[in-house]
């Protein structure tokens, strides 16, 4: 007969911290613990890839959206994956980089936030949940240099000041902020070329996901590994808006609606919306 007692470990009282734990008793379950085959090298380009994700703020809250194109090598790997996820109640995590590690980090850190909410009876705030991420992508370094690297951007709403927040990270997990929008993936540069022409610091949330809308499609309209709205296929970019009533993710369908509309456009001016010059001594 099988002992079904509870390990000892779950019994004790302990850290706040899951994956703290998890390090003291099993830590051969993290994926920053595991080891490629001695002498594998190029390992990023035997793993499927994901881009583009981008995230700006509006008065109120925030919207992070990414596109579904995962890619391996010159390959389509996947035209449906997921890479944006709610990460707690009031804030989302996009993955970009090597989509299988980065989807057990997202997992991980979900794990992570409900663990300290159960501990402590509180959430962590906003600040303390991007640095915990950032801890997370800080354990992955070793894979990373072996180019298996990870790099999710953070976003929520904080309930003390009442603002959208956005964080990026780098691959050693160094944190930064943006305060009105940032990108991430191979195709970031491009959107955020449209971002800079299209943000505006009063717009509404249907207003900052018709942006995002934009500036996914520029990117892929001049990067190869980011996928547009597939009409015949009907699959579109994943959008969430998080704002003080919670992270909301947007349904198919008003989604699909808003992606015919950006295309339709797109067949009158196929570098789409131009934005407004000021007039004369107005740059300043």
């Amino acid at each position: 007969m099988s002992d079904a007692r509870i390990p000892g470990a779950f019994l004790r009282p302990g850290t706040s911290s899951f994956s703290d734990f998890l390090a003291e008793n099993a830590p051969d379950l993290l994926p920053a613990r595991r080891s490629l085959p001695a002498g594998a090298t190029g390992a990023g380009d035997l793993a499927p890839h994901g881009t583009t994700i981008v995230a700006v703020t509006f008065p109120g809250g925030l919207v992070m959206a990414g596109d579904r194109r995962a890619t391996m090598g010159n390959v389509i790997a996947q035209r449906d994956i997921q890479k944006v996820f709610p990460a707690d109640e009031y804030s989302v995590v996009g993955i970009a980089g090597t989509a299988g590690l980065a989807v057990e980090m997202v997992r991980l850190f979900q794990v992570e936030l409900e663990h300290y909410e159960k501990i402590e009876g509180s959430i962590l705030s906003l600040d303390g949940k991007a640095n915990r991420l950032s801890a997370l992508i800080r354990a992955n370094l070793g894979m990373a240099m072996q180019g298996l690297a990870v790099v999710p951007m953070f976003a929520g709403f904080d309930l003390d000041s009442g603002t959208g927040r956005i964080f990026g990270y780098d691959v050693t997990g160094g944190r930064h902020e943006e305060a009105s929008f940032f990108t991430v993936g191979s195709g970031s540069l491009f959107a955020r070329g449209a971002l800079k022409k299209l943000w505006r610091d009063d717009l509404s949330s249907d207003d900052a996901v018709r942006v995002c809308l934009q500036a996914l499609y520029d990117a892929a309209d001049d990067d190869s590994a980011t996928g547009g709205p597939d009409l015949t296929r009907r699959i579109f970019p994943i959008v969430w808006v998080v704002t003080a009533d919670g992270a909301v993710a947007l349904d198919e369908a008003t989604i699909g609606a808003l992606a015919d509309q950006v295309v339709g456009a797109r067949m009158g001016r196929p570098d789409g919306p131009l934005a407004p010059l000021p007039g004369a001594g107005e740059e300043a």
